[in-house]
């Protein structure tokens, strides 16, 4: 595959730690709002652009993608931003609770996103595509990284463990306590070497990202509808990405949280799941975190379940109907629940690993019901994208999440 060096824009040492903020997508409208107007020079405000009007401001409206453009254009002719002219990869280490991964920031190719070397797991929604090109458009700009993984290499955990022994462009712990440390790599040799090691990996997967990547595609080709297809490559034609090694990554689970029973009692509930190739063990108070593939949490009316599958699966070696979030919703969320679609339903919450089982209770209260999963690994989402598939929503949560803001490319 192809893992370019790129030319970009990143803060300046001293403001790295103020600017660097949490992805766009994790953030709820209220939350977008509360954390700029906390941190009003982070690059939040300019990823979240609506932040700067009234609560009740059109989110999508023309004026905000402006707005972007507008803080954009101040960050860079302020002393915020600088400029690297030479391009060069960046190597970038996340570490959180004894746990660090460590990923390349380069720019990878937007035709192999289209030809499957870069493979994904997941649809995209059209509003929320739709948000992220026009945010590209106004700013004219890729400002967050999609997350990328491969299987790991050895020759090329050997290049970024000497790239990051030099001393680093950044280094701090920010307000989440993830240490943020980067560094450049721009020597001609050194580019050169990793470019080259790359072009051996057959493939890359998306973990994250899927909507920053469908979006940075787009753009592309409409961009070279425009310019005729002139021959050589432009920056449109690649998109900001982080690399990591497969071997490095935290996957949390997905939880899932349904806001009322379905009009069935405590005791009806756990008869259908039992009846749906489930055990059901006996109520307790003590949460369940499942220790194993096929095992689930169940909170219902004030107590925690231990639930274990014990129908036998298909024999067909599809790896989307292994997955306890298909096997979930295949079983329960649907024929029992009524989630028939999980991605537009009103009545289904999602709760990421990292928020806790607490939070599970919290949002089930006295009506509704949760249920906690065992993760989903990186090798299930390979295998899900090697055959060419699609994971349910919200099957994996990976932390610590990539910061927006370190690295900006610029299209123009």
């Amino acid at each position: 595959m192809r893992a370019e060096p790129m030319t970009c824009w990143r803060p300046a040492p001293e403001r790295a730690e103020e600017f660097a903020s949490l992805p766009y997508d994790v953030f709820d409208r209220e939350g977008a709002r509360a954390y700029v107007a906390a941190h009003p020079r982070s690059f939040l405000a300019i990823d979240r652009p609506e932040t700067s009007f009234p609560p009740d401001h059109d989110m999508y409206a023309p004026d905000v993608y402006q707005r972007a453009a507008d803080l954009m254009r101040e960050r860079a002719t302020d002393g915020t931003l600088v400029h690297d002219e030479t391009p060069s990869y960046y190597i970038y280490r996340l570490e959180q609770d004894g746990h660090a991964q460590t990923g390349i920031a380069c720019a990878c190719s937007v035709d192999e996103y289209l030809d499957g070397t870069i493979r994904r797991h997941e649809n995209t929604t059209a509003t929320k595509e739709e948000d992220r090109v026009r945010h590209i458009r106004a700013t004219g700009a890729q400002t967050g990284p999609i997350f990328l993984t491969y299987r790991d290499n050895y020759a090329i955990d050997v290049l970024v463990g000497a790239a990051s022994s030099a001393t680093p462009l950044y280094d701090f712990t920010d307000a989440e306590d993830v240490r943020q440390t980067v560094w450049r790599v721009s020597r001609p040799a050194a580019v050169e070497a990793l470019r080259a090691t790359f072009s051996t990996i057959p493939c890359a997967y998306i973990a994250d990202g899927h909507h920053r990547a469908a979006s940075a595609v787009r753009v592309c080709q409409e961009l070279r509808e425009k310019d005729g297809g002139k021959e050589g490559e432009r920056p449109w034609d690649t998109f900001l990405a982080v690399l990591f090694p497969a071997s490095q990554l935290h996957v949390m689970a997905y939880n899932r949280v349904v806001l009322d029973r379905g009009g069935r009692s405590v005791d009806e509930l756990v008869g259908d799941v039992e009846a749906a190739g489930f055990e059901v063990g006996p109520a307790q108070d003590e949460p369940v975190s499942p220790a194993g593939r096929h095992e689930f949490g169940m909170f219902v009316g004030g107590a925690w379940h231990p639930v274990r599958l014990t129908a036998e699966l298909p024999e067909d070696g599809d790896p989307v109907s292994a997955l306890d979030a298909s096997i979930l919703q295949e079983r329960v969320l649907s024929p029992i629940l009524g989630i028939d679609d999980p991605r537009t339903s009103e009545r289904i919450r999602f709760v990421g690993g990292i928020e806790g089982l607490g939070r599970l209770q919290e949002l089930s209260g006295d009506d509704g019901v949760a249920f906690s999963l065992f993760p989903t690994s990186v090798n299930e989402l390979m295998a899900v994208s090697d055959a060419g598939e699609l994971m349910p929503p919200k099957s994996t949560w990976f932390e610590p999440k990539l910061r927006s803001g370190l690295f900006i490319r610029r299209l123009k």
